[in-house]
């Protein structure tokens, strides 16, 4: 087995759409997990344009990323919420929902939360 492996998210092994043309994600496996990088539309909810793929109430993916650009508020199903954008790096516990803030698209690195995400089954 090599001891160096190169993936790259620009040449994904698969690329998700989201509902309504708001964005996409593109995923790389790897033996640790697949990593993610997801761009958020303007105009993007997880309620809206993912709940129709997962099937659940809330997202039920954990997420362990870093916001490479836009903004981003997430919202836990208690109602805890917080925003992020460029630079900030962040854990999100299962069972929240989050949409785009603003007029730019967000952009979000994950290595933990992107396996089945966004994934029809």
């Amino acid at each position: 087995m090599s001891q160096l492996i190169r993936k790259n998210l620009d040449t994904p092994e698969e690329d998700r759409p989201f509902e309504g043309g708001t964005g996409h994600l593109q995923v790389v496996n790897l033996d640790a997990g697949a990593v993610g990088r997801a761009t958020f539309e303007p105009g993007w909810r997880w309620s809206a344009h993912v709940r129709p793929i997962a099937g659940t109430d809330s997202c039920r993916a954990a997420h362990l990323g870093y916001f490479i650009s836009g903004r981003m508020t997430v919202q836990m199903e208690d109602g805890e919420q917080m925003d992020y954008g460029p630079g900030d790096f962040a854990v999100m516990a299962p069972g929240h929902d989050a949409w785009v803030v603003g007029d730019e698209p967000c952009v979000f690195v994950d290595w933990q939360g992107f396996a089945d995400y966004a994934k029809r089954r």
